[in-house]
């Protein structure tokens, strides 16, 4: 017998919550000064119930060729990355809309 998701009640192999998840999100990806004037990316707005936050910093440092971490809701990444990782989204699956960049 097939796995149910918890959400939407469909197969796991049918179901869509995770793609409709990634078009309703607000993501803002903005920098940020830290300690010793160091730029820092920010992003913002993706759900950590809903969101690997993890694989998704994972995937954009690995991409990026950066250091980082994913904690509280928002994944920081070291170093003026703000095109870069709107675009490494845009791959993703998210939405060109829900994405600013500040």
């Amino acid at each position: 017998m097939a796995e149910v998701c918890s959400t939407c009640g469909l197969p796991k192999d049918l179901c869509v919550c995770e793609e409709l998840e990634k078009e309703e999100t607000r993501i803002v990806v903005r920098l940020e000064m830290r300690r010793l004037r160091k730029p820092t990316t920010m992003v913002e707005g993706l759900n950590p119930k809903r969101t690997d936050l993890e694989k998704i910093a994972k995937e954009l440092k690995s991409k990026l060729a950066c250091g980082g971490t994913a904690k509280d809701g928002y994944i920081l990444l070291q170093g003026d990355h703000r095109d870069d990782v709107r675009d490494r989204l845009l791959n993703m699956g998210f939405a060109e809309g829900s994405i600013e960049v500040q």
